[in-house]
């Protein structure tokens, strides 16, 4: 059945909402900046950051400490890895972009294990398997094959962002709102995981928004470039990503 294109676009948005965060939720506590970031937008950037800092005190945070408090850690962990799970194809894609065949097959094979032998993705035996999960998706590949990011950019809502990766949720989004949605949920579901640190490093900070904006650009800057960078910038990268990306380099 076709999508009607308002609706779609609708799903496009409501989709992007946390992804910023989610990203966020995977990046360092705090880290220095060893390359300059492009901010023309920095005025502006700074003032929908504030906007955004209040939102997510006034009903995101408030969401996510009654999810806490009504979901069992256990069921936590089996929603975590559901969405981890059904954001495998989007890996595969993406990495094929890249030319990774590798890394396609083994996002390919991690989704047909976990979906079937881990009953719908609750469980994780591909990982036992030896099958190491390396996430991607399309703004690491257009940034893989040689497009810069672009000036960094706060979206209402939705975070932290810059223009290719911005770009690249949109494209995905437009094309079929299902994966972009799916990816917003799991990051949603990793926002949940990681509030208190986030929260610790943002409210503690001198420059709030100088701390996410940087934490950000170089985490992405690192996954792009398949972990070569300075590694120890980032010391809350899942363990399971970090084997994976030393992978990449033996390779």
């Amino acid at each position: 059945m076709r999508v009607p294109t308002r609706r779609r676009r609708r799903t496009v948005i409501l989709a992007t909402a946390v992804l910023g965060w989610g990203v966020l939720a995977g990046a360092p506590a705090y880290a220095s900046d060893p390359v300059a970031t492009d901010d023309p937008l920095e005025s502006v950037n700074r003032v929908t950051s504030e906007f955004n800092a209040a939102l997510r005190k006034g009903i995101l945070d408030p969401l996510v400490e009654g999810y806490r408090a009504v979901t069992p850690t256990d069921m936590q962990k089996a929603i975590s890895n559901v969405f981890s799970n059904l954001s495998e194809p989007l890996t595969a894609g993406s990495s094929l972009l890249q030319g990774d065949t590798d890394n396609a097959s083994v996002a390919t094979r991690r989704f047909f294990i976990n979906t079937f032998a881990g009953i719908g993705g609750i469980g994780d035996p591909a990982t036992d398997a030896g099958l190491k999960q390396r996430r991607e998706d399309l703004g690491q590949a257009m940034g893989a094959n040689g497009i810069a990011p672009g000036p960094h950019i706060v979206l209402p809502i939705f975070g932290p962002s810059n223009l290719r990766d911005a770009t690249g949720d949109i494209l995905v989004g437009l094309a079929n709102p299902a994966p972009l949605a799916l990816k917003a949920a799991d990051a949603g579901v990793g926002y949940a995981d990681k509030k208190d640190a986030i929260n610790a490093a943002t409210e503690s900070a001198l420059d709030r928004y100088t701390v996410e904006r940087d934490a950000y650009e170089q985490h992405r800057r690192f996954l792009v470039n398949n972990g070569q960078g300075p590694a120890t910038a980032f010391p809350d990268i899942d363990l399971d990503e970090k084997d994976a990306l030393a992978e990449t380099r033996r390779r």
